[in-house]
């Protein structure tokens, strides 16, 4: 195999936002490391104060990622993970609501449990931080109804959502996931 061919490691950091409680970054992680190992959790941070929309009461997840973005070293992808409501610009909706934002590819992502279910958030929070993290690492969103990486259109499928396809698995491997613990 040629030195271009090996496929680059990165680290993923994840990096919680002094509202989120300890415990769930803590099952988060824990599901990530699963399926990427080279994971390693951050001391909580406060929220970046221009991120704040005062006119909804909310954050904006684009300036968000900014914030993470500019402190993510090459060779690192980080993933904010937050209690707080999250929007950003969504067609022509200005402030749209949602659950994460990651940009494909990216070094940055955020993941928030703001709008989940109760009974099972858990569960659905590791869903939808690992759908952001399969953004960073290039993935769009997949038209399989069971995948992970499936178009929210404004909902909560998460529930729906039983793994990454076929074809969205095969490309995470060749970016070095794990999916053998699974």
């Amino acid at each position: 195999m040629k030195e271009s061919e090996q496929k680059s490691v990165i680290t993923i950091l994840i990096q919680p936002f002094r509202d989120i409680k300890p415990e769930k970054v803590k099952t988060v992680a824990e599901g990530i490391k699963k399926i990427y190992p080279n994971s390693k959790v951050l001391e909580a941070i406060d929220f970046p104060e221009n991120a704040y929309y005062k006119e909804r009461n909310r954050y904006r997840a684009d300036s968000t990622i900014k914030f993470l973005n500019n402190r993510t070293k090459e060779g690192f992808v980080t993933i904010g993970l937050t209690s707080k409501d999250i929007s950003a610009t969504k067609r022509k909706i200005k402030d749209f609501g949602i659950m994460g934002l990651g940009y494909r590819p990216g070094k940055a992502c955020i993941a928030s449990d703001f709008r989940l279910n109760k009974e099972n958030s858990d569960e659905q929070f590791y869903k939808i931080a690992i759908h952001e993290l399969g953004h960073t690492q290039g993935l769009p969103h997949c038209p399989e109804k069971m995948c992970f990486m499936r178009d929210a259109e404004g909902k909560n499928p998460t529930n729906e959502e039983t793994d990454f396809c076929k074809k969205c698995k095969t490309f995470l491997i060749s970016k070095n996931w794990k999916f053998s613990s699974i």
